[in-house]
């Protein structure tokens, strides 16, 4: 049976079709769908999302260590987080077997950067596999499960954005039960005290040998050989835009397995063609080695070091051609700046949080972020999840000590990213006293990465009932004296908590709790915010004077008549919360039954 699929469900059928038992991820894109349809084979898998992406590598890792097939999902950035794990679970193995899916992201269509994981396989010393396509990633997440267990070993598959969300026709079959197997304590291959670890490290480098003969036997690196004027060294999604840019023109060597890479193929073909193009996204990752091996090749010195290696890249850099585009008027072209919709909650406390002088306002990874640009100009920094309270922390720490600067820190983020590592910094402003204040933006959903659920919710990714954790109580246990917990549509009490906390000279938490306009809403969501969105607002133009006060909420469902000269709301996006009312000098604003 064949089905259309993007890479990610092809992951999650591949994974199915390992017989694999556990699966555990925390969102991010392009990573999100994986878990997300693992989660669909709720009878043969159970799937976790965990608070971080270390929490979810361990988990996997315990799983394997129980003896069944254990997958772990994450974005690039991800498993910096992951780090710390993923070098250990190298030097012990594995029981059964374990795969890391690391998304990589060129071109930075939603993150902060654009690092290349593939350094992580080689500085874990643990093979990679690299899909090109949504076939190739079903195919491969089974084969790297063989891997796995064959070579005891972690397996990291690299995806790309543009694998991930790609679709193509994929084989499905019947799934393969892999049967748990039994636990044996060993002490000598999972407790890595420095006695263990040092013959472990033995084992890791006979290992590499042992991937190094694989490497250059195995189909999943492959020669095509048509005109040897021109040789063709690519993995991933690289290799289809090179096949669409030099067709049959060119010989390929098509790497799927690059850790480590396979250096007799390698030579082999080059020795074979008159010139050498690596292409590859980001790092010089392939074209080192061939060098290395001692053949002169075209890649970093002829293609863009960053971005993605699209076939207009590669086709301008080799051939100096960029194919004709339909023309259009740019000018004609309206920029549509990312925003933070409708309705959102994060608006009321953003706009209020903006007007504060003498403040840095330590940002966050989330929908938030968005809070940097107009109209609302709040957000000074965002480095990576869970940062804003610690990145906050050493700030303000140094603005007291400058006797002429005294400014304050406002940190925010939202409930997941508290949950994924935020907890961890808001302890460290506990424990050195930090008068910083802390905010906790609560839209009661992992909102950024497609409404996950997380351990606020009080829902499991499979949609099992669980404990609710509830933040203030969390923060209150840490010992924090100074918490308050606001609805942030209400500007008058967001004003109110701003002017509290910074009136303190000690540590301070404020919570926004309010739903996300977007999000699916739990039997007890409905109680508790029963009055959410059921009324939408108007303006009534004979008394607008069109002032533009509610345009300077940044909310786009409001809209400003240049002929009329007065504000108008969409009634199709308005979603009745209010800040736009509240914000009108002459109350022209109103709001009405949905």
């Amino acid at each position: 049976m064949k089905k259309l699929m993007t890479g990610n469900e092809a992951i999650a059928r591949g994974a199915y079709e390992a017989g694999v038992r556990y699966a555990s991820a925390y969102p991010g894109t392009p990573s999100t769908e994986i878990l997300e349809n693992v989660a669909l084979y709720k009878d043969d898998i159970l799937a976790e999302w965990a608070n971080n992406e270390k929490v979810a590598l361990e988990a996997a890792i315990g799983a394997s260590m129980a003896g069944a097939r254990a997958l772990a999902s994450m974005k690039h950035v991800g498993v910096n987080v992951a780090a710390d794990p993923l070098f250990t679970v190298s030097y012990t193995g594995v029981y059964g077997g374990m795969v890391l899916v690391s998304a990589d992201e060129p071109g930075q269509h939603s993150s902060q950067n654009e690092q290349d994981n593939r350094n992580y396989a080689k500085f874990a010393k643990i093979p990679m596999l690299e899909p090109s396509d949504s076939q190739e990633s079903k195919d491969m997440t089974k084969v790297a499960f063989d891997i796995s267990e064959k070579y005891n070993t972690p397996v990291l598959i690299r995806m790309t954005t543009r694998v991930c969300h790609s679709k193509g026709t994929v084989e499905c079959l019947d799934r393969e039960e892999k049967a748990i197997i039994e636990y044996k304590k060993d002490i000598n291959k999972y407790v890595t005290v420095p006695a263990v670890a040092r013959k472990l490290r033995v084992k890791v480098e006979e290992r590499q040998k042992e991937l190094l003969e694989f490497s250059n036997s195995t189909e999943l690196n492959y020669m095509e050989w048509n005109d040897t004027k021109v040789g063709v060294i690519s993995s991933g999604v690289c290799y289809s835009y090179a096949k669409e840019v030099f067709g049959n023109t060119a010989s390929y060597l098509k790497l799927g397995y690059t850790q480590p890479l396979p250096t007799e193929k390698i030579k082999e073909f080059c020795s074979k063609v008159e010139k050498i193009y690596v292409i590859e996204e980001n790092d010089p990752y392939i074209e080192e080695q061939v060098r290395v091996l001692g053949f002169e090749c075209y890649g970093n010195n002829l293609f863009p070091a960053y971005g993605e290696m699209l076939p207009e890249v590669i086709r301008q850099a080799v051939f100096g051609e960029i194919k004709p585009n339909v023309e259009y008027d740019e000018k004609e072209v309206v920029s549509r700046p990312p925003t933070l919709c409708a309705g959102c909650p994060h608006r009321g406390f953003y706009h209020e949080l903006g007007k504060r002088k003498n403040v840095l306002m330590s940002g966050d990874i989330g929908c938030y972020s968005l809070a940097f640009s107009e109209p609302y100009n709040a957000v000074d920094q965002n480095i990576c999840m869970g940062s804003s309270i610690s990145v906050g922390h050493g700030a303000q720490q140094v603005f007291n000590m400058n006797e002429n600067n005294k400014m304050r820190v406002v940190s925010c983020l939202g409930d997941s990213t508290f949950f994924h590592t935020g907890i961890n910094s808001l302890i460290d402003v506990i424990y050195n006293n930090s008068n910083t204040v802390n905010v906790i933006l609560d839209n009661r959903i992992t909102g950024m990465t497609g409404h996950q659920e997380n351990p606020g919710s009080g829902y499991t990714l499979q949609g099992e009932k669980t404990v609710e954790l509830d933040i203030e109580a969390i923060v209150k246990a840490l010992g924090f004296k100074n918490v308050i917990t606001i609805n942030p549509n209400d500007l008058k009490a967001v004003k109110h908590a701003l002017d509290w906390a910074l009136s303190l000279d000690e540590p301070s938490v404020i919570i926004t709790r309010w739903p996300c306009v977007l999000k699916k809403f739990s039997p007890e969501d409905k109680e508790e915010f029963s009055t959410a969105f059921k009324s939408k607002c108007i303006v009534d133009e004979e008394k607008c004077i069109g002032c533009k006060a509610c345009i300077r909420t940044g909310c786009p469902a409001i809209s400003f008549d240049k002929i009329s000269k007065k504000s108008k709301i969409d009634q199709d996006s308005c979603v009745g919360c209010e800040v736009c009312l509240q914000v009108c000098p002459v109350k022209a604003i109103r709001k009405v039954e949905a």
